[in-house]
């Protein structure tokens, strides 16, 4: 990995659907090495997948509602179980196992207020081992990126 490596990942971070010769002008190699990079970075994993990313609000889902989970155990059996049943939940778009004084923080999208008291009410209040659930509506978004520090 060198600096040519890193910028390739940069541009490709903000802009996934570049064309190949369009970076490879912004990294300043011919489009036959800026190619090869590509490839290997994909082939190494540095490269995850590239996708559309949608705007919440015109999908018609402007809450966010971020999560805190506590279990009744830490087993690896309740731990399992409750992450295999949150990762079917469509509202859920991150799910996070965190040290402190929760147990899991995700984050869910709904419509509004009361599409979440459904959401929780069908899907989060069913899921295996929860004891507590303490639920923070975002009002507002300040800042979002997916784009990692390179």
């Amino acid at each position: 990995m060198d600096n040519t490596d890193l910028r390739i990942l940069t541009v490709l971070q903000r802009s996934g659907r570049i064309s190949n010769a369009e970076l490879a002008d912004k990294v300043s190699l011919s489009a036959s090495a800026c190619h090869r990079r590509v490839q290997r970075l994909e082939g190494e994993g540095f490269v995850k997948d590239y996708v559309a990313l949608l705007d919440a609000r015109k999908m018609g889902r402007p809450t966010t509602v971020f999560v805190e989970i506590t279990l009744s155990g830490q087993a690896d059996e309740v731990l399992e179980a409750f992450e295999k049943a949150v990762a079917r939940v469509p509202d859920v778009l991150e799910c996070h196992l965190i040290a402190g004084q929760y147990d899991y923080l995700l984050k869910v999208v709904a419509r509004d207020s009361e599409d979440f008291a459904q959401i929780h009410r069908r899907h989060l209040a069913r899921l295996p081992g929860v004891a507590q659930m303490h639920s923070s509506f975002a009002l507002r978004t300040v800042f979002k990126t997916t784009a990692l520090p390179v």
